[in-house]
């Protein structure tokens, strides 16, 4: 079994996969758009693969190491058949290809970790997903993604205080896709990418409720598409994680992207339990 390039799922097979989310059609969000390579900048932030019981790779996500063991990810991510997880750190995994061993023996392992109430038919209620390694990982920057308080997103659920704050996502997803009848064409490279300036749409309510939030995804503010699941959406000029890339609203990665938020009590208490 290959691994899909485009994230969990292959394009085509996220688009016939799509579920409901109230009014609006969301799928799970696979890479940086209009974004720039982050080289060493965030050198805690990974690609995994995970891998089923057999140890054969099925999908490809990003994540970010909290800890020296513990690496934060999308539940669509480590769900099952998962049960473990090749984790690699390089800004450039292409780079070292084949000698890299990608998709296989990557140079950190462990073992996936669902969000006890998520739920595959549903995934966006509690995207959250962990890979606790075999062995510990420091970064050589001496950075890791940091967890926000509780509930401190809310204070930007007015007008004024969406205006106010902006976002920075990393991954290492498609940078482009281009989903027409007449051809699918994808960029598709394994490198790590960041975009900054995101702009906060929706928060505490209409598609997102209380646990997502709707950022933008356009070639003015770039954002995530294909293959970013599971990667860190910073605060702009912080190492916050409040949230990771959890589904899109575009088959071509524009307008608008779905993050699952980590500064809730029920995505604090599931980390803890593993930090």
């Amino acid at each position: 079994m290959s691994v899909s390039e485009g994230g969990k799922r292959s394009l085509l097979a996220s688009l016939a996969l799509i579920v409901a989310l109230t009014l609006v059609m969301a799928m799970p969000a696979a890479a940086i758009t209009n974004g720039v390579p982050d080289g060493d900048t965030h050198d805690f932030v990974g690609l995994m693969v995970a891998k089923d019981g057999d140890g054969n790779p099925l999908w490809r996500c990003s994540g970010t190491m909290l800890s020296t063991m513990v690496f934060l990810t999308a539940g669509h991510c480590t769900e099952a058949p998962a049960a473990s997880a090749e984790i690699w750190f390089d800004a450039d995994v292409d780079a070292g290809i084949p000698g890299n061993g990608y998709p296989f023996d990557g140079p950190y392992q462990g073992t996936t970790y669902t969000h006890p109430d998520y739920d595959p038919d549903a995934f966006f209620f509690r995207d959250l997903g962990l890979v606790v390694l075999d062995a510990p990982y420091s970064p050589p920057s001496g950075r890791f993604g940091e967890l926000p308080g509780e509930d401190s997103l809310d204070q930007y659920a007015t007008k004024r205080g969406q205006a106010k704050v902006k976002f920075r996502a990393v991954g290492y997803g498609l940078q482009k896709s281009f989903p027409t009848a007449a051809s699918w064409k994808t960029q598709a490279d394994r490198v790590r990418y960041v975009t900054d300036g995101i702009k906060l749409n929706q928060i505490n309510g209409g598609i997102v409720g209380d646990f997502s939030l709707l950022l933008s995804n356009n070639a003015h503010t770039g954002g995530t598409c294909f293959g970013d699941s599971g990667g860190p959406n910073f605060i702009s000029g912080t190492d916050i994680v409040v949230g990771v890339t959890s589904f899109g609203l575009n088959g071509n990665c524009a307008g608008t992207g779905g993050v699952f938020r980590v500064d809730r009590e029920w995505s604090l208490d599931f980390i803890n339990d593993y930090l």
